[in-house]
Protein backbone atom coordinates (compact mmCIF):
# COMPACT_ATOMS: atom_id res chain seq x y z
CA UNK A 1 0.00 0.00 0.00
CA UNK A 2 0.98 3.67 -0.48
CA UNK A 3 2.06 4.28 3.09
CA UNK A 4 4.31 1.21 3.19
CA UNK A 5 5.85 2.06 -0.18
CA UNK A 6 6.61 5.58 1.09
CA UNK A 7 8.62 4.02 3.91
CA UNK A 8 10.68 2.13 1.36
CA UNK A 9 11.68 5.41 -0.30
CA UNK A 10 13.96 6.06 2.67
CA UNK A 11 14.74 9.25 4.55
CA UNK A 12 17.13 10.61 1.94
CA UNK A 13 14.56 11.27 -0.74
CA UNK A 14 14.32 15.06 -1.12
CA UNK A 15 11.46 17.20 -2.36
CA UNK A 16 10.41 20.89 -2.17
CA UNK A 17 9.79 20.53 1.56
CA UNK A 18 12.96 18.64 2.50
CA UNK A 19 16.63 19.48 2.78
CA UNK A 20 18.90 16.46 2.34
CA UNK A 21 18.08 13.63 4.78
CA UNK A 22 16.65 15.74 7.59
CA UNK A 23 12.89 16.17 8.02
CA UNK A 24 11.57 19.66 7.45
CA UNK A 25 10.74 20.29 11.12
CA UNK A 26 14.39 19.65 12.03
CA UNK A 27 15.45 22.31 9.52
CA UNK A 28 13.06 24.83 11.07
CA UNK A 29 13.90 24.23 14.74
CA UNK A 30 17.13 25.71 16.09
CA UNK A 31 19.92 23.10 16.20
CA UNK A 32 19.97 21.19 19.47
CA UNK A 33 16.76 22.81 20.75
CA UNK A 34 14.39 19.83 20.48
CA UNK A 35 13.27 18.29 23.79
CA UNK A 36 10.95 15.46 22.77
CA UNK A 37 7.91 14.31 24.70
CA UNK A 38 5.16 11.77 24.09
CA UNK A 39 7.60 8.95 23.29
CA UNK A 40 5.75 6.66 25.70
CA UNK A 41 2.64 6.66 23.50
CA UNK A 42 2.38 3.21 21.92
CA UNK A 43 1.24 2.58 18.35
CA UNK A 44 -1.72 0.22 18.05
CA UNK A 45 -3.33 -2.05 15.50
CA UNK A 46 -7.02 -1.25 16.04
CA UNK A 47 -8.13 -2.92 12.80
CA UNK A 48 -5.94 -6.03 13.26
CA UNK A 49 -4.43 -5.32 9.86
CA UNK A 50 -2.33 -8.28 8.71
CA UNK A 51 1.40 -7.55 8.85
CA UNK A 52 0.93 -4.03 10.24
CA UNK A 53 3.14 -4.55 13.35
CA UNK A 54 5.98 -5.60 11.04
CA UNK A 55 5.44 -2.51 8.89
CA UNK A 56 5.68 -0.33 12.01
CA UNK A 57 8.93 -1.97 13.05
CA UNK A 58 10.45 -1.51 9.60
CA UNK A 59 9.44 2.16 9.59
CA UNK A 60 10.92 2.68 13.04
CA UNK A 61 14.19 1.01 12.05
CA UNK A 62 14.40 2.96 8.79
CA UNK A 63 13.77 6.37 10.30
CA UNK A 64 14.94 6.09 13.90
CA UNK A 65 11.60 7.58 14.92
CA UNK A 66 8.96 5.91 17.05
CA UNK A 67 6.01 7.51 15.26
CA UNK A 68 5.29 9.49 12.11
CA UNK A 69 4.91 12.60 14.30
CA UNK A 70 7.57 14.01 16.60
CA UNK A 71 6.44 16.34 19.38
CA UNK A 72 8.86 18.49 21.31
CA UNK A 73 9.61 21.72 23.10
CA UNK A 74 11.82 23.77 20.79
CA UNK A 75 13.05 27.17 19.80
CA UNK A 76 12.83 28.71 16.33
CA UNK A 77 15.07 31.69 15.78
CA UNK A 78 15.49 31.81 19.55
CA UNK A 79 11.72 31.93 20.13
CA UNK A 80 10.23 29.22 22.37
CA UNK A 81 7.39 27.10 20.99
CA UNK A 82 5.86 23.64 21.01
CA UNK A 83 6.57 21.74 17.82
CA UNK A 84 4.73 18.89 16.08
CA UNK A 85 6.63 17.66 13.03
CA UNK A 86 5.97 14.86 10.56
CA UNK A 87 8.41 12.20 9.35
CA UNK A 88 7.34 11.42 5.76
CA UNK A 89 9.57 8.32 5.41
CA UNK A 90 7.62 6.80 8.34
CA UNK A 91 4.71 5.21 6.46
CA UNK A 92 4.22 8.31 4.36
CA UNK A 93 3.90 10.57 7.40
CA UNK A 94 0.41 9.14 7.81
CA UNK A 95 -1.65 9.91 10.89
CA UNK A 96 -2.76 7.01 13.05
CA UNK A 97 -4.02 6.82 16.59
CA UNK A 98 -0.58 7.29 18.15
CA UNK A 99 0.11 10.32 15.96
CA UNK A 100 -3.28 11.81 16.83
CA UNK A 101 -2.56 11.32 20.53
CA UNK A 102 0.83 12.99 20.23
CA UNK A 103 -0.63 15.97 18.38
CA UNK A 104 -3.36 16.35 21.02
CA UNK A 105 -0.69 16.18 23.73
CA UNK A 106 1.33 18.88 21.95
CA UNK A 107 -1.63 21.26 21.92
CA UNK A 108 -2.26 20.60 25.62
CA UNK A 109 1.38 21.39 26.43
CA UNK A 110 1.18 24.60 24.38
CA UNK A 111 -1.86 25.70 26.38
CA UNK A 112 -0.23 24.82 29.71
CA UNK A 113 3.04 26.57 28.85
CA UNK A 114 1.39 29.58 27.10
CA UNK A 115 3.45 28.96 23.98
CA UNK A 116 2.59 28.99 20.27
CA UNK A 117 2.42 25.62 18.55
CA UNK A 118 4.27 25.13 15.27
CA UNK A 119 2.98 22.25 13.12
CA UNK A 120 5.24 21.12 10.27
CA UNK A 121 3.61 18.59 7.99
CA UNK A 122 4.89 16.13 5.40
CA UNK A 123 2.08 13.63 5.15
CA UNK A 124 -0.05 11.62 2.79
CA UNK A 125 -3.02 11.78 5.18
CA UNK A 126 -4.76 9.20 7.36
CA UNK A 127 -3.19 5.77 7.86
CA UNK A 128 -5.03 3.07 5.90
CA UNK A 129 -3.84 0.22 8.12
CA UNK A 130 -5.71 1.64 11.13
CA UNK A 131 -8.96 2.10 9.26
CA UNK A 132 -11.72 4.23 10.75
CA UNK A 133 -9.74 4.69 13.97
CA UNK A 134 -7.21 6.68 11.94
CA UNK A 135 -9.98 8.70 10.30
CA UNK A 136 -11.33 9.70 13.73
CA UNK A 137 -8.02 11.40 14.51
CA UNK A 138 -9.25 14.32 12.40
CA UNK A 139 -11.86 14.97 15.09
CA UNK A 140 -9.31 14.49 17.87
CA UNK A 141 -7.00 17.03 16.25
CA UNK A 142 -9.86 19.48 15.71
CA UNK A 143 -10.79 19.22 19.40
CA UNK A 144 -7.18 19.95 20.37
CA UNK A 145 -7.10 22.99 18.09
CA UNK A 146 -10.40 24.24 19.52
CA UNK A 147 -9.00 24.03 23.05
CA UNK A 148 -5.92 26.03 22.06
CA UNK A 149 -8.09 28.67 20.42
CA UNK A 150 -10.20 29.07 23.52
CA UNK A 151 -6.97 29.65 25.43
CA UNK A 152 -5.68 32.23 22.93
CA UNK A 153 -2.75 30.07 21.79
CA UNK A 154 -1.59 30.78 18.21
CA UNK A 155 -0.98 28.01 15.72
CA UNK A 156 1.64 28.47 13.00
CA UNK A 157 1.71 25.75 10.34
CA UNK A 158 4.15 24.84 7.60
CA UNK A 159 2.84 22.70 4.75
CA UNK A 160 5.74 20.59 3.51
CA UNK A 161 5.84 18.27 0.53
CA UNK A 162 3.42 16.55 0.48
CA UNK A 163 0.59 17.72 2.70
CA UNK A 164 -2.63 15.99 1.71
CA UNK A 165 -5.76 14.31 2.97
CA UNK A 166 -6.78 14.31 6.59
CA UNK A 167 -3.64 16.06 7.84
CA UNK A 168 -4.16 19.00 5.48
CA UNK A 169 -7.87 19.30 6.22
CA UNK A 170 -7.70 18.92 10.00
CA UNK A 171 -4.33 20.12 11.30
CA UNK A 172 -2.87 22.47 8.70
CA UNK A 173 -5.40 24.19 6.43
CA UNK A 174 -7.04 26.36 9.11
CA UNK A 175 -3.91 27.38 11.03
CA UNK A 176 -3.75 31.00 12.14
CA UNK A 177 -0.67 31.61 10.00
CA UNK A 178 0.09 29.16 7.20
CA UNK A 179 3.37 28.97 5.29
CA UNK A 180 4.41 26.54 2.57
CA UNK A 181 7.33 25.86 0.28
CA UNK A 182 6.94 26.59 -3.43
CA UNK A 183 6.10 23.52 -5.47
CA UNK A 184 4.93 21.44 -2.51
CA UNK A 185 2.03 19.08 -3.16
CA UNK A 186 -0.73 20.52 -0.98
CA UNK A 187 -4.31 19.35 -1.43
CA UNK A 188 -7.17 17.45 0.16
CA UNK A 189 -7.09 14.75 -2.51
CA UNK A 190 -3.95 12.67 -2.67
CA UNK A 191 -2.34 11.51 -5.91
CA UNK A 192 -4.32 8.23 -5.90
CA UNK A 193 -7.73 9.70 -5.01
CA UNK A 194 -8.09 12.32 -7.75
CA UNK A 195 -10.33 12.00 -10.82
CA UNK A 196 -8.85 10.00 -13.68
CA UNK A 197 -6.73 12.16 -15.93
CA UNK A 198 -6.18 14.93 -13.39
CA UNK A 199 -2.82 16.63 -13.94
CA UNK A 200 -0.77 16.04 -10.74
CA UNK A 201 1.19 19.25 -11.39
CA UNK A 202 -1.93 21.38 -11.80
CA UNK A 203 -1.60 24.51 -9.61
CA UNK A 204 -4.78 23.53 -7.77
CA UNK A 205 -2.89 20.62 -6.24
CA UNK A 206 0.20 22.65 -5.31
CA UNK A 207 1.09 25.17 -2.63
CA UNK A 208 1.50 27.82 -5.33
CA UNK A 209 -2.14 27.47 -6.35
CA UNK A 210 -3.30 27.50 -2.74
CA UNK A 211 -1.32 30.71 -2.21
CA UNK A 212 -2.75 32.30 -5.35
CA UNK A 213 -6.28 31.67 -4.06
CA UNK A 214 -5.69 32.87 -0.51
CA UNK A 215 -5.52 29.53 1.31
CA UNK A 216 -1.85 29.98 2.25
CA UNK A 217 -0.42 33.17 3.73
CA UNK A 218 3.14 32.88 2.53
CA UNK A 219 5.41 30.87 0.23
CA UNK A 220 8.97 30.50 1.46
CA UNK A 221 11.90 28.37 0.26
CA UNK A 222 12.93 25.75 2.80
CA UNK A 223 16.20 27.52 3.81
CA UNK A 224 14.20 30.64 4.78
CA UNK A 225 11.46 28.92 6.75
CA UNK A 226 13.14 29.29 10.14
CA UNK A 227 13.27 33.07 9.73
CA UNK A 228 9.62 33.29 8.64
CA UNK A 229 8.32 30.98 11.36
CA UNK A 230 10.37 32.80 14.01
CA UNK A 231 8.83 36.12 12.94
CA UNK A 232 5.31 34.73 13.31
CA UNK A 233 6.10 33.18 16.70
CA UNK A 234 7.75 36.37 17.94
CA UNK A 235 4.77 38.55 17.02
CA UNK A 236 2.04 36.21 18.25
CA UNK A 237 3.49 34.37 21.25
CA UNK A 238 1.84 35.25 24.57
CA UNK A 239 5.37 35.43 25.97
CA UNK A 240 6.78 37.94 23.49
CA UNK A 241 3.94 40.01 22.07
CA UNK A 242 4.14 42.50 24.95
CA UNK A 243 1.63 43.89 27.40
CA UNK A 244 -1.66 44.56 25.66
CA UNK A 245 -2.36 48.31 25.51
CA UNK A 246 -5.85 49.68 26.09
CA UNK A 247 -6.00 50.60 22.42
CA UNK A 248 -3.75 50.82 19.40
CA UNK A 249 -1.72 54.04 19.72
CA UNK A 250 -2.49 56.62 17.05
CA UNK A 251 -0.06 56.70 14.14
CA UNK A 252 2.02 59.81 13.56
CA UNK A 253 1.78 61.98 10.45
CA UNK A 254 4.05 60.18 7.93
CA UNK A 255 4.84 63.07 5.55
CA UNK A 256 6.67 66.36 5.53
CA UNK A 257 4.93 69.31 7.17
CA UNK A 258 4.35 70.99 3.82
CA UNK A 259 2.58 67.99 2.31
CA UNK A 260 -1.07 67.10 2.48
CA UNK A 261 -2.41 70.56 3.32
CA UNK A 262 -6.21 70.74 3.39
CA UNK A 263 -7.92 72.36 0.41
CA UNK A 264 -9.42 75.81 0.55
CA UNK A 265 -12.87 74.32 -0.12
CA UNK A 266 -14.46 70.87 -0.09
CA UNK A 267 -13.89 70.11 -3.78
CA UNK A 268 -10.25 71.20 -3.67
CA UNK A 269 -9.84 69.06 -0.57
CA UNK A 270 -11.18 66.02 -2.44
CA UNK A 271 -8.84 66.65 -5.35
CA UNK A 272 -5.94 66.69 -2.91
CA UNK A 273 -7.08 63.45 -1.29
CA UNK A 274 -7.03 61.82 -4.73
CA UNK A 275 -3.52 63.05 -5.52
CA UNK A 276 -0.98 60.30 -6.32
CA UNK A 277 1.52 62.23 -4.19
CA UNK A 278 -0.52 61.77 -1.03
CA UNK A 279 0.82 59.36 1.59
CA UNK A 280 -0.75 55.93 1.16
CA UNK A 281 -0.99 53.00 3.55
CA UNK A 282 2.54 51.74 2.90
CA UNK A 283 4.06 54.96 4.27
CA UNK A 284 1.78 54.98 7.31
CA UNK A 285 2.55 51.33 8.05
CA UNK A 286 6.29 51.72 7.52
CA UNK A 287 6.46 54.56 10.02
CA UNK A 288 4.22 52.84 12.57
CA UNK A 289 5.68 49.32 12.63
CA UNK A 290 9.23 48.10 13.05
CA UNK A 291 8.34 44.53 12.00
CA UNK A 292 5.31 43.20 10.14
CA UNK A 293 3.78 39.87 9.20
CA UNK A 294 0.99 39.91 6.62
CA UNK A 295 -1.76 37.35 6.28
CA UNK A 296 -3.07 36.66 2.80
CA UNK A 297 -6.52 35.82 1.57
CA UNK A 298 -9.95 35.13 2.99
CA UNK A 299 -9.52 31.32 3.21
CA UNK A 300 -12.52 31.10 0.89
CA UNK A 301 -10.63 31.25 -2.41
CA UNK A 302 -10.15 35.02 -2.69
CA UNK A 303 -7.21 37.41 -2.45
CA UNK A 304 -7.30 41.22 -2.52
CA UNK A 305 -3.87 42.93 -2.40
CA UNK A 306 -5.60 46.29 -2.01
CA UNK A 307 -6.56 45.52 1.60
CA UNK A 308 -3.48 44.56 3.58
CA UNK A 309 -3.92 42.74 6.88
CA UNK A 310 -1.53 41.37 9.45
CA UNK A 311 0.37 41.95 12.67
CA UNK A 312 3.20 44.33 13.50
CA UNK A 313 5.45 45.45 16.33
CA UNK A 314 4.88 48.97 17.62
CA UNK A 315 6.83 50.23 20.63
CA UNK A 316 7.50 46.69 21.79
CA UNK A 317 3.94 45.33 21.52
CA UNK A 318 2.05 43.50 18.79
CA UNK A 319 -0.79 45.34 17.06
CA UNK A 320 -3.12 43.84 14.44
CA UNK A 321 -3.83 45.97 11.37
CA UNK A 322 -6.03 46.21 8.30
CA UNK A 323 -5.15 48.89 5.76
CA UNK A 324 -6.84 49.95 2.55
CA UNK A 325 -4.51 51.17 -0.18
CA UNK A 326 -6.55 53.72 -2.12
CA UNK A 327 -8.28 51.48 -4.68
CA UNK A 328 -11.67 49.72 -4.53
CA UNK A 329 -11.70 46.73 -2.19
CA UNK A 330 -13.29 43.44 -3.21
CA UNK A 331 -15.30 40.86 -1.30
CA UNK A 332 -12.07 38.94 -0.63
CA UNK A 333 -10.50 42.02 0.93
CA UNK A 334 -13.42 42.66 3.28
CA UNK A 335 -13.49 38.97 4.28
CA UNK A 336 -9.76 39.03 4.94
CA UNK A 337 -10.30 42.00 7.26
CA UNK A 338 -13.01 40.03 9.05
CA UNK A 339 -10.57 37.13 9.38
CA UNK A 340 -7.99 39.52 10.85
CA UNK A 341 -10.48 40.78 13.45
CA UNK A 342 -11.19 37.21 14.50
CA UNK A 343 -7.50 36.47 15.00
CA UNK A 344 -6.99 39.71 16.94
CA UNK A 345 -9.87 38.84 19.26
CA UNK A 346 -8.45 35.36 19.86
CA UNK A 347 -5.02 36.74 20.76
CA UNK A 348 -6.42 39.76 22.64
CA UNK A 349 -4.60 42.23 20.40
CA UNK A 350 -5.75 45.79 19.70
CA UNK A 351 -6.43 46.65 16.07
CA UNK A 352 -5.44 49.61 13.91
CA UNK A 353 -7.37 50.17 10.67
CA UNK A 354 -6.36 52.63 7.95
CA UNK A 355 -9.18 53.73 5.66
CA UNK A 356 -8.48 54.81 2.09
CA UNK A 357 -10.99 53.72 -0.54
CA UNK A 358 -12.86 55.49 -3.36
CA UNK A 359 -15.69 52.98 -2.93
CA UNK A 360 -16.12 49.23 -2.86
CA UNK A 361 -15.53 47.29 -6.07
CA UNK A 362 -18.77 47.19 -8.06
CA UNK A 363 -18.18 45.15 -11.24
CA UNK A 364 -20.47 42.21 -12.05
CA UNK A 365 -17.78 39.82 -10.78
CA UNK A 366 -17.76 41.64 -7.44
CA UNK A 367 -21.50 41.25 -7.08
CA UNK A 368 -21.16 37.57 -7.95
CA UNK A 369 -18.50 37.22 -5.26
CA UNK A 370 -20.86 38.73 -2.67
CA UNK A 371 -19.22 42.07 -1.99
CA UNK A 372 -22.35 43.31 -0.20
CA UNK A 373 -22.44 40.24 2.03
CA UNK A 374 -18.73 40.60 2.80
CA UNK A 375 -19.20 44.23 3.82
CA UNK A 376 -22.15 43.25 6.02
CA UNK A 377 -20.03 40.56 7.72
CA UNK A 378 -17.30 43.12 8.40
CA UNK A 379 -19.76 45.64 9.86
CA UNK A 380 -21.00 43.04 12.34
CA UNK A 381 -17.45 41.93 13.16
CA UNK A 382 -16.45 45.53 13.93
CA UNK A 383 -19.58 46.15 15.99
CA UNK A 384 -19.03 43.00 18.04
CA UNK A 385 -15.24 43.23 18.35
CA UNK A 386 -14.01 42.05 21.74
CA UNK A 387 -10.78 44.04 21.39
CA UNK A 388 -10.35 47.80 20.91
CA UNK A 389 -10.22 49.06 17.33
CA UNK A 390 -8.65 52.42 16.43
CA UNK A 391 -9.31 53.74 12.92
CA UNK A 392 -7.79 56.54 10.86
CA UNK A 393 -9.14 57.84 7.56
CA UNK A 394 -5.87 58.50 5.73
CA UNK A 395 -7.33 59.49 2.35
CA UNK A 396 -10.60 58.88 0.61
CA UNK A 397 -13.40 57.47 2.73
CA UNK A 398 -16.30 56.74 0.44
CA UNK A 399 -19.53 55.02 1.41
CA UNK A 400 -19.96 51.65 3.15
CA UNK A 401 -16.69 50.29 1.84
CA UNK A 402 -14.92 52.84 4.02
CA UNK A 403 -17.23 52.84 7.03
CA UNK A 404 -17.11 49.03 7.32
CA UNK A 405 -13.48 49.34 8.42
CA UNK A 406 -14.15 52.23 10.82
CA UNK A 407 -14.23 51.87 14.57
CA UNK A 408 -17.68 52.77 15.92
CA UNK A 409 -16.13 54.67 18.84
CA UNK A 410 -12.49 55.53 18.04
CA UNK A 411 -12.40 57.10 14.58
CA UNK A 412 -9.80 59.72 13.55
CA UNK A 413 -8.95 61.40 10.28
CA UNK A 414 -5.77 62.59 8.62
CA UNK A 415 -5.58 66.24 7.66
CA UNK A 416 -5.92 65.38 3.95
CA UNK A 417 -8.69 62.78 4.29
CA UNK A 418 -12.45 62.93 3.92
CA UNK A 419 -15.51 60.77 4.69
CA UNK A 420 -18.67 60.91 2.62
CA UNK A 421 -21.82 58.93 1.89
CA UNK A 422 -20.60 58.77 -1.73
CA UNK A 423 -18.48 60.82 -4.12
CA UNK A 424 -19.76 64.25 -5.16
CA UNK A 425 -19.92 63.04 -8.76
CA UNK A 426 -22.16 60.11 -7.88
CA UNK A 427 -24.27 62.20 -5.52
CA UNK A 428 -24.89 64.69 -8.33
CA UNK A 429 -25.87 61.85 -10.66
CA UNK A 430 -28.15 60.16 -8.11
CA UNK A 431 -29.92 63.45 -7.33
CA UNK A 432 -29.99 64.47 -11.03
CA UNK A 433 -28.20 67.75 -10.29
CA UNK A 434 -25.86 67.65 -13.29
CA UNK A 435 -22.09 67.68 -13.51
CA UNK A 436 -21.93 71.50 -13.21
CA UNK A 437 -22.94 71.22 -9.56
CA UNK A 438 -20.30 68.72 -8.41
CA UNK A 439 -18.22 71.23 -6.46
CA UNK A 440 -21.35 72.61 -4.76
CA UNK A 441 -22.50 69.10 -3.86
CA UNK A 442 -19.08 68.48 -2.32
CA UNK A 443 -19.73 71.41 0.01
CA UNK A 444 -23.22 70.18 0.88
CA UNK A 445 -21.86 66.73 1.80
CA UNK A 446 -19.87 68.32 4.68
CA UNK A 447 -17.10 65.80 4.35
CA UNK A 448 -13.94 67.69 5.36
CA UNK A 449 -12.02 66.86 8.56
CA UNK A 450 -13.03 70.07 10.31
CA UNK A 451 -16.71 69.49 9.58
CA UNK A 452 -16.53 65.86 10.66
CA UNK A 453 -14.95 66.90 13.96
CA UNK A 454 -17.53 69.62 14.55
CA UNK A 455 -20.34 67.10 14.03
CA UNK A 456 -18.80 64.56 16.40
CA UNK A 457 -18.27 61.96 13.67
CA UNK A 458 -14.49 61.75 14.18
CA UNK A 459 -12.55 62.37 17.37
CA UNK A 460 -9.77 64.49 15.92
CA UNK A 461 -7.43 65.31 13.08
CA UNK A 462 -3.94 63.86 12.55
CA UNK A 463 -1.50 66.25 10.94
CA UNK A 464 1.99 67.63 11.53
CA UNK A 465 2.74 67.70 15.26
CA UNK A 466 2.50 71.02 17.00
CA UNK A 467 3.96 71.27 20.47
CA UNK A 468 4.02 67.48 20.70
CA UNK A 469 0.30 67.05 20.03
CA UNK A 470 -2.02 66.30 17.15
CA UNK A 471 -2.90 69.31 15.07
CA UNK A 472 -4.77 70.26 11.96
Amino acid sequence: MAADRAAQAGPGRAGPGRSGSRPLYAEIADPGSLTRFGEEIEPANPSDWPGYPDQLRRAQNATGARHAVTTAMATVGGEACVLAGFEFPFLGGSMGTAEGARIARAFSVAVAERLPIVCVSASGGSRMQEGTSALLQMQAVAAAIAGARRAGIPQVAVAGDPTTGGVWSSLIADADVLISVPGARVSFSGSRTRPAGADPRSPEYLADGKWAHGFIDMLSPAPELRTEVAAAVRLLSPRSRGDTPRRAPLPAWPVQDGDGRPGADAWTHIVGARSPRRARADRWLARYFGQRLEIRGDRCGGVDPSLRCGFGRHQGVTIAYAAQTGVPSTAAGFRTATRLLGLAARFRLPVLTLIDIPGAAAAPADEAAGVGSAIAELFVAMASSQVPVTSVIIGEGVSGGALALASPNDLWIARDGYLAVTTPELASSILKLGSDNVSQVATWLRLTPAELVSRGIVRGIIGPRRSGGIGA
